[in-house]
């Protein structure tokens, strides 16, 4: 099988090996099993790697080299109409060569895609929107155009589209979908954790503006004008990160917030293990990776109600949801802290339902859509 994948995740090549953002790399990794070649579209950048890359692990891959594209001010629309023409050339060679077609959404690569997409309608599809699938919620307007086609099931023929969630309404061909990180040999006795001596607090994700990493350190902040003996691991790099530093400075939080940069996997993952809450007081999200990993350790997660996440609280049973409003979500935290019954119940049933979602499972549901 000939297996094209179309994406705007920026790519990095070494001597014969490709690299990308490893959550991404490490889930193609999984369909892979089940193909003969790869085929992929996607920018290429030339920069050094990071310890947030890997490589794919399939040995016969094609890779066609696209430029990144904006929509994000008059100039960079301009620049991406210019751009559109050879871009979705490259798109339409890859999928007339393609036995399956898989497009990665929301962004500006799959919205070409997903017009394209509308010339091969008996090629077996798929389509991952690992977005905010929420009907209602308030998103870009090309977020909304990639909705619509991938739901219209006259123009998007033969193609089953994966989103995080259960939502009301949709077309046939929506399936509710997830992502793991861990196996299910991965699977430990959780380590204790008790709410006496440091209560530690993990935030991973990029900082910038959309993820909201300074509220993390606010609501920490608080807690320890407060009296609790608090800390907080910050782990990613962005924009954000001279504010975050600046805040620490000026606030004198030194000896409670830690910037740790980007780190591997197995860092993060002691992380999680050896950390009370994992914090995520995102604006929007899909399936937030670090919130399920995060449980999967016994972290009680911490996170704004967008997308799925209610579901993956278990609507607030399993953990806090966000208000963004200082005060009140100071007065959750408090609840909480000052009850350990009812902190290790949280852990232990956010624990429970994050377990269920391994790669030993999504692997089998990979195979399952390509062999359908």
């Amino acid at each position: 099988m000939k297996f094209a994948i179309i994406t705007h995740v920026s790519h990095v090549q070494v001597q014969n090996q490709y690299f990308a953002y490893s959550p991404f790399v490490n889930e193609m990794n999984v369909w892979s099993k089940y193909i003969d070649k790869l085929i992929i579209v996607a920018p290429m950048q030339n920069v050094e790697l990071t310890a947030i890359n890997c490589p794919y692990n399939s040995k016969d891959i094609k890779f066609m080299s696209i430029d990144q594209i904006s929509l994000l001010g008059f100039w960079a629309v301009l620049n991406a109409i210019l751009k559109a023409p050879k871009i979705s050339w490259q798109i339409f060679k890859a999928m007339y060569c393609a036995d399956h077609i898989h497009l990665r959404c929301p962004g500006n690569i799959g919205l070409l895609g997903c017009f394209v997409q509308m010339l091969f309608p008996s090629t077996p599809k798929t389509a991952k929107y690992a977005g905010n699938w929420d009907p209602k919620s308030k998103q870009p307007w090309s977020y909304r155009l990639q909705k619509w086609i991938l739901s219209n099931s006259f123009l998007t023929r033969n193609m089953q589209v994966l989103v995080y969630g259960e939502w009301p309404n949709q077309t046939k061909n929506i399936k509710s979908f997830f992502t793991a990180t861990y196996l299910d040999q991965d699977i430990l006795p959780l380590l204790p954790k008790e709410l006496k001596g440091t209560i530690t607090f993990v935030f991973v994700g990029t900082l910038v503006q959309g993820k909201k990493p300074l509220y993390a350190v606010q609501l920490v902040a608080e807690l320890f004008q407060k009296g609790y003996d608090v800390v907080l691991s910050i782990y990613g790099e962005g924009v954000q990160r001279a504010l975050l530093e600046s805040y620490i400075l000026k606030h004198k939080l030194e000896g409670i917030i830690v910037l740790e940069g980007n780190q591997n996997q197995e860092i993060i993952k002691k992380a999680y293990q050896n950390s009370h809450f994992v914090v995520l007081p995102s604006e929007s999200e899909g399936w937030p990776k670090a919130i399920a990993e995060g449980m999967f350790w016994g972290c009680v997660p911490v996170a704004t109600a967008v997308s799925c996440v209610p579901f993956m609280l278990d609507y607030g049973n399993s953990g806090i949801l966000l208000e963004m409003n200082l005060e009140y979500d100071i007065r959750q935290l408090e609840a909480l802290l000052d009850d350990q019954s009812y902190f290790q119940m949280m852990s232990k049933k956010g624990s429970d339902w994050s377990r269920t979602y391994t790669l030993d499972v999504f692997e089998n549901d990979i195979e399952k859509l390509l062999q359908s």
